[in-house]
């Protein structure tokens, strides 16, 4: 009897706004919820008898539209560690699970989940925690080689507090000697180096004109014993390079050695000595022979010096963290120097919309939406990366709003479809008694 199925079709209808006015609470709830997807309803008939004779009432039945592939607003972020995705693509990140024994230090659950909400700060653990308390995975990158491991993901820890130290190896020279100095007349310039331990020391370098094409270079400093290094014959125009550059090394004392003429070669002076820290060999480059790019004699006037520049660095302490648009993470010293300590992948899905939402703005990839796929930003479909911004909800207020307007309507019409059926039931009822 249709006024049976008329009861039944109203109580689906009703069940169907019901469920479409959960999905437009949850979207306005959640307006400002970073990262968070909103969910749309979709309603679906749901048929019993259709012919072209008869018809049976059937129902409605709601679907979740999930806008997971759908890009919020996105803003800028005082944080320098906060992240965004301008187009496709999630960030992978890892779920506490509990602490390792006897520490403060996090264990993860093995899952991995993926997320839009980029607002990372580092935790007293030196990882990268957003609001939702997920931590930021990425690819370790190797100190030495600069190379991201590509091969897994893992949360991103920055544990390197303190800069060490590295050696000076390496002092480069440029300077122009006058031709026309008075011999004897010295000319001096000075480098500050280090040693093992990240100490300073200054080595003068002081250059005195012994003759026509013919120098003495002489290295100094108060921190070694003696406090002459060394001295080196410096020779101009010989071995038939052109005038004014070098030719050859001539005498030489202490821990200095030169090297022998090539063409082209560098010219380099290698000095071995000690400031207190152990044995240290420096080469001291002064360009190529009979190349006019280090050391040279041209022209008269003054001692003129271009560089004089030294590879080692001082120990440094940390001052934080930043990124950059390919997902480098980045911890800074106060030495002035940075290293590279990660970097963060952008994770694409062949049907995004098929995740399966889970707590914290984060899903979990399914059969229908694929194997995760992680790559560069910017490549092969996925998005870029926006540092110090995050990704607003990209729920639509107006939208909803809209939505509500319509759900309620349609509530109030299967309402009145479901007493109106009741009343034609129970006049039936009465016309038996």
């Amino acid at each position: 009897m249709s006024l049976f199925g008329a009861l039944n079709t109203s109580v689906s209808g009703l069940s169907a706004q019901s469920a479409a006015f959960g999905n437009i609470s949850e979207n306005v709830a959640n307006s400002q919820t970073v990262g968070f997807k909103a969910v749309n309803t979709n309603f679906i008939d749901y048929l019993t008898t259709s012919t072209a004779q008869q018809n049976e009432p059937g129902a409605v039945v709601t679907r979740p539209s999930y806008t997971n592939n759908v890009q919020g607003t996105i803003t800028q972020s005082s944080d320098p560690t906060a992240l965004a995705i301008s187009g496709q693509g999630f960030f992978a990140v890892s779920k506490q699970n509990g602490t390792v024994a006897g520490s403060n230090d996090p264990t993860f659950n093995p899952q991995t989940y993926y997320t839009d909400a980029g607002d990372f700060q580092p935790d007293a653990n030196g990882y990268l925690v957003n609001s939702a308390g997920e931590y930021l995975q990425g690819w370790t990158v190797d100190a030495a080689t600069g190379a991201a491991n590509q091969s897994q993901l893992a949360p991103i820890q920055v544990t390197q507090t303190r800069f060490n130290p590295v050696a000076t190896s390496q002092v480069s020279l440029s300077a122009n000697l006058p031709t026309t100095a008075a011999a004897g007349t010295p000319m001096a310039s000075q480098v500050n180096v280090y040693d093992s331990l990240g100490n300073s020391h200054a080595i003068t370098l002081s250059w005195t004109h012994l003759g026509t094409n013919d120098w003495s270079v002489a290295m100094t400093s108060p921190d070694t014993i003696p406090t002459t290094i060394g001295t080196a014959e410096v020779q101009f125009g010989t071995n038939g390079v052109a005038a004014g550059t070098i030719g050859s090394f001539g005498a030489v004392t202490g821990g200095v050695t030169g090297a022998a003429y090539a063409a082209n070669a560098p010219a380099n002076l290698t000095l071995t000595t000690n400031f207190g820290s152990g044995a240290q060999t420096i080469s001291l480059g002064m360009g190529n022979f009979g190349q006019a790019n280090g050391v040279t004699q041209f022209a008269a006037g003054a001692y003129s010096l271009g560089n004089l520049s030294q590879n080692g660095v001082a120990p440094g302490g940390f001052t934080g963290i930043t990124m950059n648009a390919t997902g480098d993470v980045i911890a800074n010293y106060n030495n002035g120097q940075s290293q590279t300590v990660a970097q963060v992948p952008v994770i694409t899905f062949a049907a995004p919309g098929s995740l399966q939402s889970q707590n914290g703005q984060a899903f979990t990839a399914t059969t229908a939406s694929g194997n995760a796929i992680a790559q560069a930003a910017n490549n092969n479909g996925a998005g870029g990366l926006v540092t110090g911004s995050v990704e607003g909800s990209n729920v639509d207020i107006a939208t909803e709003f809209s939505s509500l307007i319509v759900a309620q309507q349609a509530y109030g019409a299967n309402a009145k479809m479901l007493t109106t059926a009741d009343q034609l039931l129970q006049t039936t009822i009465n016309m038996i008694q």
